[in-house]
């Protein structure tokens, strides 16, 4: 294996709770990627925007939207990521997914729910990281405001070489997304690949996007066109990312730390 991992980044214009237009949508982007993407990432309910409207949006895992994506990752060969609103019995999630060619799923509970949006009210938070094993690579999936908390963040023993964090993040804090997303690629010796929205949603609330890849050292390597839906495609390289950790091991002198509710 090169280790090497083609990550396509989809910068969406998400139409509000309209699940069929915004999986037509995707389907069609997918497919132009078939064959040079080993992981394609959307953006934070990408079905749906940041709806609060949980209870009617909610649906289980087998439904359309993972049975969709189960379908596209088979069809084109890639592994799919990103989030939308869950049903887990009685509660709602706002639930990262990450589905692999072969059928397997694995899925993230966004821990930090969004305060100042009333996230919490609608919600139930995760307790819980994933990080997925693929194509040698160990991937960890975190949603939207768990990026403000380096802690949560943190890839202890290099438990992680590639955070993907996907958003609807607002234009009026843009600063902070692209600067906390360059922090956390410095702290962990990782790569970082933000996916956020564009348009205007249903609130009023505007996304500028700015959809990132970014280095070990926080360097970027791509970013998208801010306000215009896009793919950013960018290969990452392992073997890179294992040389730099081995030459400057900044993570093990890496405080050590107890997590609780």
């Amino acid at each position: 294996m090169s280790g090497l991992l083609r990550v396509s980044l989809l910068q969406n214009d998400i139409a509000w709770e309209n699940k069929p237009a915004n999986l037509e949508a995707c389907g069609v982007s997918l497919s132009r990627l078939a064959g040079r993407c080993d992981v394609a990432v959307f953006p934070e309910m990408f079905t749906t925007g940041f709806s609060m409207r949980a209870e009617a949006l909610a649906e289980p895992v087998t439904g359309t939207t993972v049975t969709a994506l189960k379908h596209w990752a088979a069809e084109y060969g890639m592994a799919l990521a990103g989030s939308f609103i869950a049903r887990d019995g009685d509660a709602c999630f706002n639930r990262g997914f990450f589905i692999q060619p072969d059928g397997t799923e694995y899925y993230y509970d966004k821990r930090h729910l969004f305060r100042m949006g009333d996230e919490g009210r609608h919600f139930v938070a995760g307790d819980r990281r994933t990080v997925v094993n693929y194509k040698g690579w160990n991937i960890c999936l975190l949603i939207c405001y768990d990026l403000r908390f380096p802690v949560w963040c943190r890839s202890v023993d290099n438990e992680y070489d590639l955070l993907l964090v996907v958003a609807n993040w607002p234009q009026s804090r843009a600063y902070a997304w692209r600067s906390l997303l360059v922090a956390r690629a410095i702290e962990n010796a990782a790569y970082v690949c933000g996916v956020n929205r564009v348009g205007v949603d249903n609130t009023s609330m505007s996304y500028r996007g700015d959809t990132l890849a970014v280095g070990m050292k926080g360097e970027i390597l791509a970013e998208a066109e801010p306000f215009v839906p896009g793919v950013v495609e960018v290969e990452l390289d392992l073997p890179k990312l294992r040389a730099f950790r081995e030459k400057f091991p900044v993570w093990r002198d890496a405080d050590r730390f107890t997590l609780t509710r």
